[in-house]
């Protein structure tokens, strides 16, 4: 509903339950109207920006993190960095874990590569029988056999030897070392044709000497990663073809020796089989100890050695003569080169017995790597984990360190803030007796940090708040006291007046001036109730001298007498109920109030009716006009204003009558509600409890 325009005769609706003088006063001062407690109170608001609406709707992943709770934040933060720290930790214990687990299996490997060494040196000693059987052949000027068993039994030596590589290596052997092992099976084809006839040394050398270097490729030392970068890949590699290359070197002499038709070609191939030896030393003396080193030259170092490097070097003065042309030539070679024998033997068991040695200190150097990394990842996973256990002590103490302060902060701030309200809430109610300012918890400083420093500053605020609350208190303790002794002035002298006027009221017979005494005693009623309302905004509850209860119907009277204009009000009547002395002063005021307001902001000529009947809680008195009203949004707000208990220095001024309605009301728990006259118009509805109430007639 639209706000009714206001005329000459008509005043505003929101001064329509005030008190005359003071409704004049605010009228004055006020024409705009009533306006709401809360329109007058709120701030103005600004409206929402569009650039604050786009920056809204564009929240960046730094507004997201901000909307996250402290806490949270906080277990991010220790959270985070202890994940990457345990992941690094769990990396370096798995690789550590990984370093110990190679190292473990290369010292089996080396420890089952001893077997492979024993087959190498096998293939040489088969190497060497070969030889020999086939000079045999070759010498043999009476067509007799020449005996196989030798051979054979290095044949059977060799096949025994396969075996146990194969055992020993059982399902950890690689696939090349496998494969190598099924090409020295595939020997039996050449060891036929050796046994059955004469061959060629150059046809025998490549079959025994690949084989022999397939055994070493086949451990694959210098393709696996984990060793070939490693002391001991190196180590076992270099040994094993030194170890390969020196019997090659030895098979190559003694072929040499026997006047074979490829005696010349033996020496060079035994010439290139030192080379590589020279070569794979040199390469072992680079990762092995000086002990180990010296320990593989012994391998140059006896007396086996010394014989076979005697004939290596006459082998070399003259060269040309080393194949044989007769058969008395290729039988005294032949012979020579069987007696020797025996020293070739010796040399193979001692560069066996060499390399098998250091094969073995190579496995226990792997055994110790092996054992030191596991050492060490022990001690590294103990170390990580007594360091990681620290670490998040230390986090939690630090988190709770931050935490604990800002939750003892927030408690604290929770605690002022419902004191704060509290104290707020009885400053702001009328009804409740003025005890002073308000105690407020003080905020403990918990830690010498800037949450420390927050909870101090804190409590400065407080402190300033509080005194500003004292200021405030003592400035409303001062004005009402104020308006109570100007309200008690007032009330004195009116009543001194009322008695001078009764004086000279009896005294006068002239009607003309007995009409003019009334109109002055009717303005001094009026003026004394003025300075009771006045009283009771400053709090002052005037103690009632009357004897006895008093009609409902005449307390209406009284009020009507109060106010200006009561010529145009109309009382009806309907009930003869008493009403208790001590609410009788506050009733008259209030109803005089309410009856004013109605009579001053109606049209001149409207009647203002006033009903007065039974109700099933006790007793009502309508009060009803015929102006111009209000909305149904401001009759909302007005009731809302009669039943909310609020100081007069928290509300606007220009309310000052409905304050003293609603006060009067609060006090003795009268109903006070305000709606729509039929018609146009507003009607006060006031419903006095039967508790306040009499049933039994006046005593005459």
């Amino acid at each position: 509903m639209q706000e009714p325009l206001r005329c000459p005769y008509a005043p505003s609706r929101s001064d329509h339950i005030r008190s005359g003088p003071l409704a004049r006063a605010d009228r004055d001062t006020h024409e705009g109207g009533l306006v709401s407690t809360n329109e007058v109170d709120a701030s103005t608001r600004s409206a929402p920006s569009p650039d604050r609406d786009g920056a809204r709707g564009n929240r960046s992943l730094r507004d997201f993190a901000e909307r996250w709770p402290f806490r949270r934040k906080l277990n991010i933060l220790v959270g985070v960095p202890l994940a990457v720290v345990a992941a690094l930790l769990a990396y370096l214990f798995a690789d550590q874990v990984g370093q110990s687990q190679d190292a473990s299996d290369a010292a089996q490997l080396v420890r089952d590569s001893a077997q492979v060494a024993k087959l190498v040196g096998q293939l040489e000693a088969e190497h060497q029988q070969a030889v020999l059987l086939s000079v045999r052949h070759q010498s043999s000027w009476n067509g007799a056999t020449p005996s196989r068993t030798a051979y054979r039994e290095a044949q059977i030596r060799v096949d025994n030897q396969v075996e146990k590589v194969r055992a020993a290596f059982g399902d950890r052997l690689p696939q090349d070392e496998a494969q190598a092992l099924r090409e020295v099976d595939g020997l039996e084809d050449l060891r036929g044709t050796i046994e059955r006839a004469y061959l060629p040394a150059d046809n025998i050398d490549p079959a025994y000497s690949d084989a022999a270097k397939g055994l070493i490729d086949g451990l694959g030392l210098d393709r696996d990663p984990a060793l070939a970068a490693t002391f001991t890949g190196n180590l076992l590699d270099s040994l094993l073809r030194a170890d390969a290359a020196h019997g090659s070197f030895e098979t190559g002499v003694f072929s040499a020796t026997t006047g074979d038709s490829n005696a010349l070609i033996e020496l060079i191939g035994a010439i290139g089989s030192y080379d590589e030896y020279t070569h794979q030393v040199e390469r072992f003396g680079r990762f092995a100890t000086a002990d180990q080193a010296e320990e593989l030259g012994d391998i140059e170092h006896n007396t086996a050695q010394a014989a076979i490097a005697r004939q290596y070097a006459e082998l070399q003065i003259d060269p040309g003569s080393l194949q044989a042309e007769s058969p008395a030539e290729i039988k005294q070679a032949f012979q020579t080169a069987l007696d020797s024998y025996p020293d070739y033997r010796a040399q193979a068991r001692t560069r066996l017995k060499t390399t098998t040695s250091l094969i073995d200190q190579i496995a226990d150097r792997a055994d110790t790597a092996s054992r030191d990394a596991r050492s060490n990842a022990a001690w590294l996973l103990g170390s990580a984990l007594l360091g990681f256990v620290l670490w998040l002590a230390f986090s939690v103490a630090v988190r709770r360190s931050v935490v604990r302060p800002v939750q003892a902060l927030t408690g604290a701030a929770k605690q002022v803030a419902e004191v704060a309200g509290r104290e707020l809430a009885r400053v702001a109610d009328d009804d409740t007796e003025d005890t002073g300012t308000p105690l407020l918890q003080e905020m403990p400083v918990t830690a010498k940090d800037e949450i420390g420093d927050l909870a101090a500053v804190f409590n400065q605020v407080q402190t300033t708040a509080v005194a500003l609350l004292e200021r405030q208190v003592l400035s409303r303790r001062n004005v009402a006291e104020m308006f109570g002794n100007v309200g008690r002035r007032v009330s004195n002298l009116t009543t001194r007046q009322l008695a001078l006027i009764d004086a000279v009221e009896r005294g006068e017979t002239d009607p003309a001036l007995l009409e003019r005494l009334y109109s002055i005693d009717h303005i001094a009623v009026r003026l004394r109730r003025n300075a009771d309302s006045l009283m009771l905004l400053a709090g002052i509850r005037e103690t009632v001298l009357d004897s006895g209860p008093l009609a409902l119907t005449n307390v209406v009277r009284a009020a009507l007498g109060q106010i200006e204009g009561f010529q145009r009000v109309s009382l009806q009547a309907g009930t003869e109920v008493m009403v208790e002395p001590d609410i009788i002063g506050d009733l008259t005021l209030m109803v005089a109030e309410l009856v004013e307001n109605a009579v001053a902001f109606s049209p001149a000529g409207s009647p203002v009716e006033v009903i007065v009947k039974d109700s099933h809680e006790g007793a009502l008195v309508v009060i009803s006009d015929h102006g111009l009203g209000m909305s149904a949004e401001r009759l909302e707000e007005e009731n809302a204003r009669l039943i909310r208990r609020e100081r007069l220095d928290l509300v606007p001024t220009k309310v000052l009558g409905l304050f003293v309605v609603g006060t009067l009301a609060r006090r003795w728990e009268v109903g006070v509600a305000l709606s729509r006259t039929p018609g146009g118009g507003v009607t006060a509805e006031v419903t006095i409890p039967s508790s306040l109430l009499l049933t039994t007639s006046p005593v005459a």
